[in-house]
């Protein structure tokens, strides 16, 4: 399954690939210099911009804008990477992803895979696909830190100790405030948000031993930006985005780890069947991503070996802006969701009934025990 290249992504002419169109001309510097040069050097140039003087005002204003772009990035990658670099031998390096039995999960394992990689699944569900040799699947509750680290003892025996974390398991319980149970809160900031901490005490201390690995954090749009009955996921998503950044935050200045990289993944609305029957009012902006879209995504940051974030689709990046903005826009903003979720069916493959906490009980049953059975999905 090789990556998709092209202008067009599979959700068709969307804001994306008109953003990264005029991203790789109008504000790119190199590109604008060459009608400058043509303007400064040329004499049907010159004659052209005597002509219109504005639009030669506004080619040198993008001109500088792509510059200031080029340089704010060139400084992103490099404060986000502690000024440091980094070499990954994708043939050697043990990838650890939770929730890779299916879906976005599963789409990256296939792609970390054909690489060559040796790819770890944590996951309750079974694989839902025939994955090769170079892929160990491991049933696991993640919510609870005692089977994780029995779990992750059982990786570096069989395994080895691995490089790479994906913190990729979610779950929606797609109810309002009222309505939802204990259960339901607390299930969701343990797979969400408290499951990070827990692979991360695991498998963090040997890639800082290292100096070499590298966390990514699946949050979504939620961090930025929350709507009715789904307020218990968007606060996780959040709390998972601090998570990412507090991180980033003690591998330089606590644990003296400068090459181990952190991704972030801010990804919108994805055709899973955890948001099956999610409304997308906003189709052309915020289009609907497939999840081979996603898991593209996700790999081709990671195979580059550096810190940084994800934003997809990316008119997304308005989101980060939002808290900045005048309260009668943000609150009207948000009861503008109030009818994604109100068809929403998202399937469920934990039965909450007979799930505990991994507060309730010391040995108490996990949740890889309790799986929805598969008539109820």
């Amino acid at each position: 399954m090789p990556i998709r290249k092209g202008w067009l992504p599979r959700e068709g002419l969307t804001s994306d690939p008109i953003g990264t169109f005029f991203k790789r001309t109008a504000l790119n510097p190199f590109f604008t210099l060459l009608f400058i040069a043509l303007a400064r050097y040329t004499k049907k140039g010159s004659d052209l911009s005597i002509l219109h003087p504005t639009a030669f005002s506004r080619l040198r204003t993008l001109f500088i804008f792509g510059v200031i772009r080029l340089i704010s990035g060139y400084f992103d990658q490099k404060v986000l990477n502690n000024w440091t670099q980094d070499k990954y031998d994708w043939e050697k390096e043990i990838v650890v992803i939770t929730g890779g039995a299916g879906g976005i999960g599963g789409q990256v394992v296939k792609l970390m895979a054909e690489r060559g990689t040796k790819v770890v699944v944590l996951d309750v569900i079974p694989m839902t696909f025939e994955a090769p040799k170079n892929v160990f699947y491991y049933k696991c509750d993640i919510t609870s830190p005692a089977t994780l680290a029995a779990v992750a003892k059982e990786i570096r025996k069989d395994v080895g100790e691995p490089t790479v974390l994906i913190n990729n398991a979610g779950v929606a319980r797609g109810k309002n405030i009222l309505d939802a149970t204990e259960k339901d809160v607390r299930f969701t900031f343990d797979v969400n948000t408290l499951a990070h901490y827990w692979t991360a005490k695991e498998f963090v201390p040997a890639m800082v031993a290292a100096n070499h690995g590298m966390i990514v954090t699946v949050a979504s749009f939620a961090a930025y930006m929350t709507v009715p009955n789904m307020t218990d996921y968007g606060a996780s998503k959040a709390a998972a985005l601090s998570f990412h950044e507090g991180l980033t935050a003690e591998l330089k200045t606590r644990y003296n780890a400068p090459k181990v990289r952190t991704i972030v993944i801010n990804q919108g609305y994805t055709k899973t069947p955890l948001f099956d029957g999610y409304h997308n009012d906003s189709p052309f902006l915020v289009p609907a991503l497939e999840p081979d879209t996603v898991a593209e995504a996700i790999v081709e940051k990671v195979w580059r070996g550096r810190s940084g974030q994800v934003i997809l689709p990316g008119f997304g990046v308005t989101l980060a802006f939002l808290r900045g903005f005048p309260h009668w826009y943000q609150v009207g903003l948000r009861a503008k969701g109030a009818n994604m979720m109100t068809k929403w069916k998202g399937r469920q493959v934990i039965d909450l009934d007979k799930w505990k906490s991994s507060g309730e009980k010391e040995g108490s049953e996990s949740a890889s025990t309790v799986l929805v059975p598969p008539a109820e999905k």
